[in-house]
């Protein structure tokens, strides 16, 4: 069976992550989205389908989906129609049709390992999923003398994990990083080429993307970073409710449920934060935009909403 991936293009519920880049480049565990869902296949056993070449045999993946090998390998033994579901009903592929779901075909369940990427806290849940995943290590950079792993590490070539550094969990470091000196990384964490890590800074279950910077004092938890983003000395990113509640989000208008007991902050790429910023669990800063020192983040900074030079 040929397997064809529909371009999802710059989805608007996954802002401000895709206000920047289309929902295939974004990177899960240092690695454009679209490589992983590729690579996924290949796995499978299934081969790579062109406009040009699809058939009444070809599989459809919707481009905001993540499929699972072992989904994968029994779709290549089923015959068409059908088509797959995730737990939430969301359409993830299809078989029998080139212009959409084929109307009537029997539902495949997807299972648990696969499932839509629909806003921005699912591109988390598969960081943890596949960064957690790690079996083995990697290291091509420089680990000082005083530095603890307890986990598997992929470090880059030209990275530098500084004395003090704790890692616990797995973690994705790239290229021509330096980490620390005496920071604390945990859970499942990716962190993209050029970025920087200070002192007395905690990074846990994170996507932090290419040349981000948290340089001292601030916590960064279960939360995605884009590039060229600075958080000033004592950024915080809240996690957790008091009420041990669930998070929710805004997003187009609309509060969502994120199905997350732990989410941090969503931020775009060239966001800059004053010192002693606290931003509230679930909130979302659009791209180039900034705070003033001490400010507290209680909802999502939009384009409209940019501070005014003081």
């Amino acid at each position: 069976m040929k397997i064809l991936l529909l371009d999802a293009g710059s989805l608007e519920d996954l802002q401000p992550l895709t206000c920047t880049r289309p929902l295939r480049r974004c990177p899960i565990a240092n690695q454009p989205l679209e490589e992983l869902q590729r690579a996924q296949w290949e796995a499978a056993g299934l081969a790579a389908a062109t406009p040009a070449s699809v058939d009444a045999d070809t599989l459809f993946a919707d481009g905001a989906a993540w499929l699972a090998v072992e989904l994968l390998r029994e779709l290549g033994g089923r015959r068409p129609p059908y088509v797959v579901r995730d737990a939430a009903g969301a359409v993830l592929a299809w078989a029998g049709a080139s212009g959409g779901p084929p109307a009537g075909a029997p539902a495949v369940s997807a299972g648990p390992g696969s499932f839509a990427l629909r806003f921005p806290w699912d591109l988390l849940r598969l960081n943890e999923l596949l960064v957690g995943g790690m079996a083995c290590d990697r290291i091509e950079g420089c680990v000082r003398e005083g530095v603890v792993v307890d986990g598997h590490l992929a470090l880059g070539t030209g990275s530098v994990l500084l004395p003090g550094v704790y890692i616990e969990g797995n973690a994705v470091i790239g290229r021509d990083c330096k980490i620390g000196p005496n920071c604390y990384i945990r859970g499942s964490t990716a962190i993209g080429d050029g970025c920087h890590i200070g002192n007395a800074v905690e990074v846990k279950n994170s996507i932090l993307m290419q040349g981000a910077a948290i340089g001292h004092l601030s916590y960064c938890g279960d939360s995605i970073i884009g590039e060229r983003t600075n958080f000033g000395a004592g950024t915080i990113t809240a996690n957790f409710r008091h009420d041990g509640a669930g998070h929710r989000s805004m997003v187009g208008g609309t509060l969502r449920d994120t199905g997350r007991r732990k989410l941090g902050a969503i931020v775009g790429d060239d966001v800059h934060t004053g010192i002693h910023t606290a931003i509230y669990p679930g909130r979302k800063i659009w791209p180039h935009q900034w705070t003033l020192p001490g400010e507290v983040v209680r909802k999502d900074i939009l384009p409209a909403e940019t501070i005014p030079t003081p």
